[in-house]
């Protein structure tokens, strides 16, 4: 499995070949997590419309809920105006967080809104 030439031909990549990926609930536009991708992952998720990301602590690729079903269908893939950053929106089911919590952004840092 490759990733067509015309995607690849688009996209920016670190020097280890990677790219980041966001990963966006559809319907709720929430920010749920990013990871890491590189061409065999977005190919991986193009073709299956499981989330596929890679790992870089681990040096391999992972299926997102493929241990703990917590799995993202991906709906519609989108590559930002730099080439550098693919944006997934995903139906998710249960939690996105490796900590359990539905997103990983979950921790405001902002004491209370801007006045």
């Amino acid at each position: 499995m490759s990733l067509d030439a015309a995607i690849a031909s688009r996209l920016k990549r670190d020097a280890n070949g990677l790219f980041v990926a966001v990963a966006q609930e559809r319907g709720t536009g929430q920010v749920l997590m990013v990871a890491w991708m590189d061409d065999l992952a977005l190919a991986r998720t193009l073709e299956t419309r499981k989330a596929t990301y890679y790992s870089r602590s681990r040096g391999q690729h992972w299926v997102k809920g493929e241990t703990s079903g917590h799995t993202q269908h991906v709906h519609s893939v989108r590559l930002d105006c730099d080439g550098d950053t693919v944006l997934l929106e995903v139906d998710q089911v249960g939690a996105a967080c490796h900590t359990g919590d539905h997103t990983c952004f979950d921790a405001d840092l902002l004491l209370g809104p801007e006045d």
